[in-house]
């Protein structure tokens, strides 16, 4: 009887600074703190898998699961080198980032490529560049174009001006073309809905990543004849690679019950899910309250996914990032992430410390798998065994 796995990965979901996170302007930065803080949720099955210690708060004891937290190596706070770096690949020098706008060497060539031309062309907030360039582009038919403080190539367009799948063929022009210098980490479609003055994003976005530079976990082991599942941006983020299948989700609620579904059906060995909105609905939102609701529906859902697991399953909740919504900023946040780990097998109350890479949790994966660990991490399984 095979080993298998399911990764949920709570999309900005840090547990406290990073050492480093001066240098990223995010000293101080605590995603679950300040929103526990502010908003004083209780989060009872979470605590039993041992997030409150894992963050360096008092809890009660964890009585379901191993916990800790990692620190990120490579260089950046973002999906793409985070979720990378999970499957045992380090990113050693930063993506390109671009604080004043894309210059017009990079935007001219993609315009005439693509038919169009853009709007906007500056770092903001997605939700305010869209609330003041809405009306124009609505008018115009021009995409809005913007980045961040992230490597991200970002056009947003209203769906009922630019249909979905055009503005997903707009920005795999811009990824084919971002490359050399000017290879942004992910180009990212944001589809809007509605009217002026209550405009919104749709579950429509699509994420057009650079393919890993190296083999992940996931290369390896479908490479070894093992089936790999993602779900949500998972298959955006690694360029499609590594996967024996995929489905994108609408919802973090969805994308609980596509991982409840795979652990159920028994044919996959890993699932690898991201949960998106903590991040993109509420921690680039600055809404703690959102992200505590976010976190509660989570909290309710752990009994679930706890009682899909079988005999030889093992769940691991984590992140990928931080994304602070009590800080000054939109913008995602260098900090430690949490890793917690329950099944029949998993010895609850195991303190795995603080792993010096993400690395480590392929490293766990790899191992627990039955392939051989790879360079890049230290496998924690043998403090994970009951």
């Amino acid at each position: 009887m095979r080993h298998r796995a399911v990764v949920l990965v709570c999309d900005g979901l840090g547990v406290g600074a990073a050492p480093d996170a001066a240098l990223y302007g995010d000293a101080g930065s605590d995603t679950l703190g300040h929103v526990l803080d502010a908003t004083g949720v209780e989060l009872p099955n979470l605590e039993r898998l041992g997030l409150l210690r894992a963050a360096g708060r008092s809890g009660a004891l964890p009585a379901q699961g191993a916990w800790g937290r990692m620190r990120e190596v490579s260089a950046g706070k973002d999906s793409t080198t985070g979720h990378w770096e999970m499957m045992g690949l380090v990113t050693p020098r930063p993506f390109p980032v671009y604080p004043e706008g894309f210059p017009p060497e990079v935007v001219e060539p993609i315009e005439r490529a693509a038919g169009v031309r853009f709007l906007g062309n500056r770092a903001a907030s997605g939700t305010d560049i869209i609330r003041e360039l809405g009306p124009e582009h609505m008018a115009t038919g021009r995409p809005i174009l913007y980045t961040s403080a992230d490597s991200v190539f970002q056009v947003a367009a209203h769906e009922e001006v630019v249909a979905p799948e055009r503005l997903w063929e707009i920005c795999a022009v811009a990824r084919r073309h971002l490359a050399g210098p000017h290879a942004v980490g992910r180009v990212i479609a944001r589809p809007f809905a509605g009217r002026p003055g209550a405009f919104v994003r749709t579950k429509r976005r699509r994420d057009f990543s650079l393919p890993p530079p190296g083999d992940t976990l996931l290369d390896r082991l479908v490479a070894a004849g093992r089936s790999t599942c993602g779900i949500g941006k998972i298959a955006d983020l690694f360029a499609g690679r590594g996967l024996s299948s995929h489905a994108y989700s609408s919802s973090d609620a969805d994308g609980i019950e596509r991982a409840i579904g795979g652990l159920r059906d028994g044919g996959d060995d890993l699932v690898f899910a991201n949960l998106v909105d903590f991040d993109s609905a509420y921690g680039h939102r600055s809404d703690p309250a959102g992200f505590a609701e976010n976190l509660a529906r989570f909290d309710g859902e752990i009994p679930r996914l706890l009682a899909a697991l079988g005999e030889r399953d093992i769940l691991f909740v984590t992140a990928d990032h931080g994304c602070d919504p009590c800080d000054a900023s939109t913008d995602h946040t260098r900090e430690y992430v949490p890793i917690l780990a329950a099944g029949p097998r998993v010895r609850a109350g195991a303190e795995l410390g603080t792993r010096a890479s993400f690395c480590d949790l392929a490293a766990t994966l790899a191992e627990w798998l039955g392939l051989p660990v790879a360079a890049a991490g230290e496998s924690f399984l043998p403090a994970l065994r009951a």
